[in-house]
């Protein structure tokens, strides 16, 4: 099924009011149908309509067709060549099926003059550009929608692509009924109200070029609907030349005797119905009365009254920066009053409000549209338009750099510094070369000189020497002082520093937690001794080194004397031991006690039982534990060393737990033997005992 008619987009239908018609009656005269799928094609063929006609967009020419044969009024149908395969059949169906259709192709590029070769003999009224030239189109589709009029009241069938003749439209305004001689002329009232409708869409041209030629996307309208504008007598062909704020697509004059339009007229004035709504307000009564009576006193004081009105309205639209509003002000005030000296002025003000949005909005192509209008308008001083094109050309400028700038940040982003022409230092360059001082240039060499020296600072912690100075030595090409450099060399050797430190901690804390968790020299790199050789590589002279390597020493020893008393050699650990610093007193003694092992009747048990102590006091009685009556022992193992004295004293057992613990642990350390001797020589003996703490009685 065909789709909703639209001015812009796919969106709902807006009509306009058909010529001739009643206030009341809102229906377009001449159906246009958009055989296309693009969005964007649809809105500059609704903006191009400027509301004279509604469009129907469809997807298929079946629906075109469907459409357009259901429809009771003129049909004028559009073709997207981009959208259609065999475009010469399309247009034989559309004319088979709906004789009286208006047909209009649009094509891309070097396709236009070849499918305009290819379409030669075929009903074609014209081949257009897809990409929509408002006054142009503006025109041809005027004169489509007339000729669509004036087919549906008098069929008569075009051969080939039709030809570009002149329009000449006088104001339509209510005439005697028809003679018998105009029947003759075979120009029916039909062709009378295309005609018309064809001069409305050339003075809407107009507009639209001074609103939107070269100015960028459409803007919502923020204003409320103004104006209903008649045609001016005599328009000739597309308005061109149309620079100047000109009337806005509008409604044609409505008819009436003069007492009657004059009586709507005034009954609009107390309504403050000055300009608006469209075809219902006193301009378009007043105008219409003074077209129909040239002397009517009366049509020519109201007018003035509502060209006062408009000019005041002019001024509060300029004021509010509400530049649009003022544009179709400015048009309903020439309206009004076409000869008021204030007209020259008012153009000039607006061109200089649009040129200043222009520039604020970094809008140069409008601007650049503004300045042509100007200049063509006749209504600026040369010195102000030398000016505006002096202020266009900096906004230029400023446009390019500000350009490179944002590509030197993207690629900086990115990561491609330095690589071929599509890098953050190929676009500097550019930058450089054009505006060296320029404060995007300066912002862009900050910005990238940072980035090499973020790479220079990463290469110094990574102890890549080659990389750091690369990165210096770009960063002294865009300006780099050499003192900044030495600043940068010095920040670096601090941060170096940190970073060696923070590796030396980490080694401690991983050592420090192998040790705990007995890992002294297994896994080979996940190991006390590993971690302590790293350390030892990075920074021999730490302080945490002596003493962690002390520790390590320590517990070698005690797992080489359990190796030995197990009856196995403890001669790795005694080695490792000896690398960490181990004392060679303590090394000999656990050496000897592997030696005693050795000899006969030299075992731990029997070494024991030799043992003589020489002093030593029995524990003290904890007080807690007298004043609970509480009693139990403890077991302890330690080593008798060569010298009698008790070394590696701990508690195997206790009875109760941590009740007697401390008080066994202070006496042994008192106590003293008299060491056993193997061969003349003392050697060290381990020994496990239980101390018990009865209540006495």
């Amino acid at each position: 099924m065909p789709s909703a008619p639209t001015t812009a987009s796919r969106s709902p239908e807006t009509a306009t009011r058909a010529p001739g018609s009643a206030p009341q009656d809102s229906r377009p005269a001449v159906d246009v149908t958009a055989l296309t799928t693009r969005d964007d094609f649809l809105l500059e063929l609704g903006q191009a309509l400027s509301g004279q006609a509604a469009v129907r967009p469809v997807d298929s020419l079946d629906e075109a067709l469907q459409s357009m044969a259901r429809g009771r009024r003129g049909q004028v149908l559009a073709i997207d060549a981009r959208e259609v395969a065999d475009v010469r059949a399309a247009v034989d169906a559309a004319h088979a099926q709906v004789p009286h259709a208006v047909v209009l192709v649009f094509a891309e590029g070097p396709a236009q003059k070849e499918l305009g070769a290819a379409l030669e003999g075929a009903r074609v009224f014209a081949v257009l550009p897809a990409s929509i030239k408002p006054r142009k189109t503006q025109a041809v589709l005027a004169r489509a929608m007339g000729e669509a009029l004036a087919s549906e009241a008098a069929p008569t069938p075009r051969a080939g692509l039709a030809a570009q003749a002149d329009l000449s439209i006088g104001a339509f305004r209510s005439r005697p009924p028809q003679t018998s001689d105009e029947e003759h002329t075979g120009r029916p009232r039909a062709v009378l109200i295309g005609a018309a409708l064809a001069a409305a869409g050339l003075a809407a041209g107009a507009f639209w070029f001074f609103m939107h030629d070269s100015g960028g996307p459409l803007k919502p309208a923020t204003r409320p609907p103004v104006a209903s504008v008649s045609v001016s007598p005599a328009v000739d062909g597309p308005a061109d030349n149309a620079l100047a704020p000109a009337a806005p697509a509008a409604e044609l004059l409505p008819e009436g005797k003069v007492d009657e339009l004059l009586e709507k007229a005034r009954l609009a004035m107390h309504e403050r119905r000055f300009a608006e709504p469209a075809g219902d307000n006193a301009l378009s009564y007043y105008r219409s009365a003074a077209a129909a009576d040239a002397a009517n006193g009366e049509a020519r004081d109201g007018l003035q009254r509502v060209a006062g009105v408009l000019a005041t309205r002019f001024e509060e639209a300029l004021s509010g920066n509400r530049l649009d509003e003022a544009v179709l002000t400015l048009a309903n005030f020439k309206a009004a009053s076409s000869a008021d000296a204030r007209i020259a002025a008012f153009e000039q003000r607006l061109y200089s409000a649009e040129m200043s949005r222009a520039l604020a909005d970094g809008n140069v192509d409008r601007a650049a549209a503004v300045v042509r209008q100007a200049q063509q308008s006749g209504g600026m001083a040369a010195d102000q338009l030398a000016r505006w094109r002096t202020d266009i050309a900096r906004r230029q400028d400023d446009l390019k750099l500000q350009h490179l700038a944002a590509l030197v940040e993207e690629r900086i982003r990115d990561g491609k510094l330095t690589e071929a022409d599509d890098s953050a230092r190929s676009y500097m360059q550019q930058l450089q070369s054009s505006a060296p001082a320029h404060a995007a240039t300066q912002r862009a060499v900050h910005a990238l000189t940072a980035a090499y020296l973020r790479k220079a600072r990463e290469a110094a912690l990574a102890k890549n020497s080659a990389d750091e100075e690369r990165w210096l030595t770009e960063a002294r090409g865009l300006g780099m002082k050499p003192t900044d450099v030495t600043a940068f060399q010095r920040e670096v050797g601090g941060a170096r520093q940190k970073a060696a430190q923070a590796d030396v901690d980490r080694t401690l804390q991983l050592t420090r937690a192998a040790l705990r968790d007995g890992r002294l020299t297994d896994p080979a790199q996940d190991s006390a001794g590993w971690y302590l050789g790293q350390l030892q590589s990075s920074d021999p002279g730490n302080a945490a080194l002596a003493d962690a390597s002390r520790e390590l020493s320590g517990k070698l020893l005690e797992r080489a004397r359990a190796t030995v008393l197990a009856g196995k050699s403890g001669d790795a650990d005694l080695a490792q031991a000896k690398r960490w610093g181990a004392d060679p007193k303590d090394l000999l003694a656990v050496q000897q006690l592997a030696a005693a092992k050795t000899r006969e009747g030299a075992d731990p048990a029997t070494l024991a039982s030799r043992l003589t102590r020489l002093r030593g006091s029995p524990p003290d009685y904890p007080k807690t534990a007298l004043a609970q009556h509480l009693t139990g022992s403890v077991v302890l193992e330690y080593t008798v060393d060569t010298d009698g004295g008790t070394r590696d004293i701990h508690v195997v057992e206790a009875t109760p737990p941590g009740v007697f613990d401390q008080s066994a642990l202070n006496a042994v350390k008192h106590w003293h033997y008299a060491p056993p001797r193997l061969d003349g020589a003392a050697v060290e003996v381990p020994v496990r005992t239980r101390m018990r703490f009865e209540l006495p009685k």
